[in-house]
């Protein structure tokens, strides 16, 4: 969404019409648009968002999820647990 709202404003469409065209909403296209006037390329990046930090390291999550992708008789424990 972000290249094709970027590469549509630098050829001068309006946003109504970029919206549409890419099928999303007006507010989105507006806020990274004025995101990116704002602050340039380092616009495209997500902003900190608030809450809680996260409680796993990322090779924590894929080592978990690995786990939960495989069969259970590939693990040797029960299906139960």
């Amino acid at each position: 969404m972000r290249a094709h709202a970027v590469s549509h404003a630098a050829r001068g469409r309006y946003d109504a019409r970029i919206a549409r065209e890419a099928g999303l909403h007006l507010d989105p296209v507006r806020c990274r648009r004025g995101r990116i006037a704002g602050h340039g390329l380092a616009g495209l990046a997500d902003p900190e968002r608030p809450g809680r930090p996260p409680s796993f390291t990322a090779l924590q999550v894929t080592q978990v999820k690995a786990l939960a992708c495989r069969l259970p008789a590939e693990s040797g424990v029960p299906a139960a647990r």
